[in-house]
């Protein structure tokens, strides 16, 4: 739930798979799919409870069981994800970074040589998915209605669909969103800040909870450097400012720049045969 934004008083939660485009609702407030019209009785308490409250410490304290709730399917997934040697990132932008396309670069880039899942979560369509499909990958589509980010028990009911084969890797392409994501572990091995050049080099200052939680910054558009007015260092050092431990790779999805070295953590961090 995002107390902030009030995203939880949505139900139009689901889950498409691209190869048979059959589509059902996910309940995230029980560990199960449900029907269309049917409305969880967790759900309902919590949205009345939230709407009537105007108490600062009961809404913290909604928000503490909320969050405890996701952070018990995130140690599931950890521990799926552990026994089964899977490396899972949670891939986190503003909307228009270059997710997509930085992903599907990366696919057909390492394919060879690991097996790679997706999930693609989006509020709406599943235009993206379809990208994703025509690399040859398996991909689900986890669409949040009006939710602005993924949680964990949707993350759980997207591998299961998926079935991703030990030794591989599970990519997130979580909703376009810098606030929220920060907030919601989803069980992942890291996550992964991307931020365009067509951004503004403050964004790490402007997010710094996101920036703080990941481990590795991608530096996107870089090919489109000669035509902005964006000071490069200026946004290094930002990042820098907020996240010592950041690990920042400048790579262009187009001409292929800078990936080997995004590539090589990967190999690094993660087996890759």
């Amino acid at each position: 739930m995002c107390v902030t934004c009030g995203c939880s008083s949505n139900n139009n939660i689901s889950l498409t798979k691209i190869d048979t485009g059959e589509r059902k609702s996910i309940d995230k407030y029980s560990n199960k799919s449900i029907d269309d019209n049917s409305l969880s009785q967790f759900q309902n308490e919590h949205i009345n409870y939230s709407q009537s409250t105007k108490d600062s410490e009961n809404i913290i304290n909604l928000e503490k069981k909320i969050l405890q709730k996701n952070s018990s399917f995130a140690e599931q997934n950890r521990l799926f994800f552990r026994e089964n040697n899977i490396c899972s990132l949670n891939l986190v932008s503003s909307p228009g970074a270059g997710k997509t396309t930085l992903l599907t670069r990366t696919i057909n880039d390492l394919k060879q040589y690991i097996p790679i899942n997706v999930i693609e979560g989006d509020q709406e369509t599943i235009n993206d998915a379809k990208k994703i499909k025509e690399t040859g990958c398996k991909v689900i589509q986890i669409n949040t209605g009006a939710g602005c980010h993924l949680e964990a028990l949707m993350v759980q009911q997207g591998y299961m669909e998926l079935n991703p084969q030990p030794n591989s890797i599970l990519m997130i392409e979580n909703v376009g969103n810098l606030v929220c994501p920060a907030l919601f572990d989803l069980g992942e091995s890291a996550k992964i800040a991307i931020l365009s050049i067509t951004e503004g080099e403050d964004k790490p200052l402007k997010y710094p909870h996101m920036f703080r939680e990941s481990k590795v910054m991608l530096l996107t558009k870089i090919d489109l450097l000669p035509y902005l007015d964006f000071n490069i260092n200026q946004c290094l050092e930002y990042a820098k400012q907020v996240n010592p431990e950041l690990d920042i790779f400048q790579v262009s999805s187009v001409t292929g720049e800078g990936l080997s070295a995004w590539y090589g953590w990967l190999k690094n961090h993660f087996v890759i045969h």
